[in-house]
């Protein structure tokens, strides 16, 4: 059975840190390209920071460039996202996924394969 399950989640204070963690199973994680997403009510469902785990390669958001960092641990299949300086529009549900193919992790959103369940963030003072 696929897994991807989210931890980390929570409230915190402009200009906080938080960590999520996504563990996966069931699948072959470092053969797949890892992503992480955020949705707010009413909007779309959008991708914030991808990690090629074939190339080790990162792509970033505008939006979060130079605050977020994405990382791998293979050895645990366990995806991060590191969240410095964190400002209140980041508040929303965070999700991990998971596809063979980097272009679709890229900008194939709704063809994604794998998708963890979501972990709120708050950021609030």
């Amino acid at each position: 059975e696929v897994q991807l399950v989210e931890s980390g989640g929570g409230l915190v204070q402009p200009g906080g840190s938080l960590r999520l963690a996504c563990a996966a199973s069931g699948f072959r994680f470092a053969e797949y390209q890892i992503g992480w997403y955020r949705q707010t009510p009413g909007k779309e469902r959008e991708g914030i920071a991808l990690f090629d785990n074939v190339d080790g390669l990162t792509w970033y958001h505008d939006s979060v460039k130079g605050r977020f960092s994405i990382s791998t641990d293979n050895a645990k299949n366990t995806v991060y996202l590191q969240m410095n300086s964190l400002k209140p529009e980041d508040t929303a549900v965070y999700y991990c996924a998971a596809d063979p193919n980097y272009r679709v992790v890229r900008a194939l959103v709704g063809r994604i394969l794998y998708w963890g369940q979501g972990t709120q963030v708050t950021v609030s003072s």
